[in-house]
């Protein structure tokens, strides 16, 4: 009878890269919400501990997973940093700031442009986002989820404008000029 000794698992070296296969095929197949971390784990074949390992939580795999430039971890303590009346402000910088980049835009369109036209994407979408960012933000403020979900939905026309149809001159403008025009509004939702 042979023991299995501690320490990394025969075959494949890459075992970060195993478990964000099987995340994404369990997210697809589950929805953000349904899929665990364990059933991602045993997808993968690996312990549960080992996805622990390279991933802090459920929210940050599911990021890596869909190569999301930027994960609640990172957005929520952002927009809760700082005075309440200037979270609107943050929040369009941060988001043109990611979206700027076309390394970090492209992962972003892609997971919007498959939620357009694939019922699971949505699903899987619509549950990340409401669940792990945006009613924890709502919670965190204490600002009705229909407040935050109207933000969200200003952003989210701005983003498909402006890299999306590619409207001029949005398309153009300059990120500052889209924070002070952008900022007041999205800080409505947020103060009443």
């Amino acid at each position: 009878m042979t023991t299995r000794r501690p320490g990394r698992r025969p075959g494949s070296a890459d075992t970060r890269g195993e478990i964000l296969t099987a995340a994404r095929r369990v997210f697809a197949e589950k929805g953000f919400d349904k899929a665990t971390v364990r059933g991602i784990a045993r997808e993968a074949k690996v312990d549960p501990a080992l996805v622990h390992h390279y991933f802090d939580t459920k929210e940050g795999m599911f990021a890596a997973a869909m190569k999301l430039p930027i994960t609640p971890h990172e957005i929520i303590p952002m927009l809760m940093e700082g005075p309440r009346e200037e979270i609107g402000e943050r929040l369009v910088r941060t988001i043109l700031r990611v979206t700027a980049a076309p390394e970090t835009r492209e992962p972003m369109l892609a997971l919007l442009r498959s939620a357009m036209t694939n019922d699971q994407a949505l699903v899987m979408f619509r549950e990340f986002i409401t669940n792990a960012l945006l009613y924890q933000v709502a919670d965190r403020l204490g600002v009705p989820h229909l407040r935050v979900e109207a933000a969200f939905a200003q952003m989210f026309g701005m983003i498909m404008g402006r890299y999306v149809i590619k409207l001029e001159p949005l398309a153009s403008a300059d990120p500052e000029e889209l924070v002070e025009l952008l900022g007041p509004t999205i800080q409505r939702y947020f103060t009443g």
